[in-house]
């Protein structure tokens, strides 16, 4: 019937839109609003043709048990329409063969990142947002703190953070969060005025600076000092500062020290100071310990309850952040504006140091197997740094980019 057809317009027009961007979009396009408007319009003139034919000469029905539709419009029209527009919620509430259910997708995908190397790989994917209103909305924090909270309160629902933060989380919440993806791989670096360090074993004799007591680059540097033979408690010492300027002051009047740095922060050192010199990567020396983990600073995580309800769109958003990613690391030039631009550091600075700063997207088993067996590496060292307890296989989404 025409009614039916109507019926079947309205639901086509809704798919059409939903689908049109890929659930990217946050509103309606004025093309697809036109769309819409003419569908209905179309429609109920048909309607309202067969209202007035059944009124002179009665009016056919489509018979069926449960799913039955009748020409006439409904003396009720405003509950009408509210049944019409309500999502199927049971089989005899299906919509008939031809009609297209609409789809769920959020009205907006909230977004939150750490400012650093945690955040530049979102860089193009923000500038996309502005540029092609896509249904993002993304928050760029100061401070670990910031995010915490909001995650846990649901105030928020993907977060670029550190690691360890996302196990710790997971823990906490009992399961509502879960890991999308690695997105940093180590940023810490060794420097030092001259050049007496070549590889890990100079090291031993020589006092090193750093921050980060009690948590990960502590972990990191122990456990690579360790498995290279030296004890970091006797064979060498470290001495802990408040902050990254603080290791540099001590570097630059201590000629025979060590000051580990994290990019981009070791790039302006050296900017500030053309006797310090890079002269080992840390990253490097966790792989060259090949037990099948990586050194790992950030990770993309999501709550649960979020990742359950839009898979679509948590899938869509890997995918976009991908892309962003690929852009950041092969158009350093552009992308340095960008961090510039969402206030991450400075342009001049962020061109040399994305190089080093190992941005990437890395899902599914390979994040397992690496992000797993960084975890408990911080486990074997302070369980608390991963919340008690290493998370189980759910913490971990089963995502493969397509080929």
């Amino acid at each position: 019937s025409d009614f039916c057809a109507f019926k079947g317009a309205f639901y086509m027009a809704r798919y059409l839109v939903l689908s049109t961007k890929g659930q990217t979009t946050m509103t309606i396009t004025k093309k697809a609003q036109s769309f819409i408007a003419a569908l209905l319009c179309a429609g109920l003139m048909a309607g309202c043709s067969d209202k007035d034919a059944g009124s002179s000469g009665g009016s056919d029905s489509l018979n069926g048990s449960d799913n039955s539709v009748s020409e006439s419009v409904p003396e009720n029209a405003s509950d009408s329409a509210d049944t019409e527009q309500a999502a199927p919620t049971s089989d005899a509430d299906a919509p008939e063969s031809g009609e297209v259910p609409p789809i769920s997708s959020p009205e907006s995908v909230r977004v939150m990142a750490l400012s650093g190397p945690t955040a530049m790989g979102l860089t193009k994917l923000m500038d996309r947002t502005e540029s092609e209103d896509l249904l993002y909305d993304f928050t760029i924090a100061t401070a670990v703190d910031e995010i915490s909270p909001m995650i846990i309160q649901g105030n928020t629902d993907i977060c670029c953070v550190p690691a360890n933060l996302g196990a710790v989380l997971c823990n906490k919440t009992e399961g509502g969060v879960e890991v999308l993806a690695v997105n940093t791989l180590g940023v810490l670096y060794l420097c030092e005025n001259g050049n007496t360090v070549a590889e890990i074993s100079d090291l031993r004799g020589k006092t090193i600076y750093s921050s980060g007591k009690g948590a990960t680059p502590e972990y990191a540097l122990n456990y690579i000092l360790s498995e290279n033979g030296i004890n970091p408690e006797t064979d060498v010492t470290i001495e802990w500062k408040s902050e990254h300027a603080e290791c540099v002051a001590a570097l630059s009047s201590d000629e025979d020290g060590v000051a580990m740095l994290p990019q981009p922060f070791a790039t302006v050192a050296q900017s500030q100071n053309e006797n310090i010199n890079v002269v080992i990567d840390l990253n490097e020396e966790w792989d060259k310990l090949e037990n099948g983990s990586a050194l790992i600073t950030g990770a993309v995580i999501a709550r649960t309850e979020f990742v359950e309800q839009y898979p679509e769109a948590v899938n869509r958003f890997l995918s976009d952040y991908m892309a962003s990613v690929d852009f950041v690391n092969n158009n350093v030039a552009e992308a340095a504006q960008l961090v510039e631009k969402y206030g991450i550091t400075n342009a001049a600075v962020a061109e040399k140091a994305i190089p080093k700063c190992n941005i990437v997207c890395i899902t599914g088993e390979e994040m397992k197997d690496k992000l797993s067996g960084y975890l408990n590496v911080l486990f074997e060292q302070n369980p608390q740094a991963v919340g008690g307890a290493v998370p189980a296989d759910s913490f971990y989404y089963a995502y493969e980019f397509p080929g």
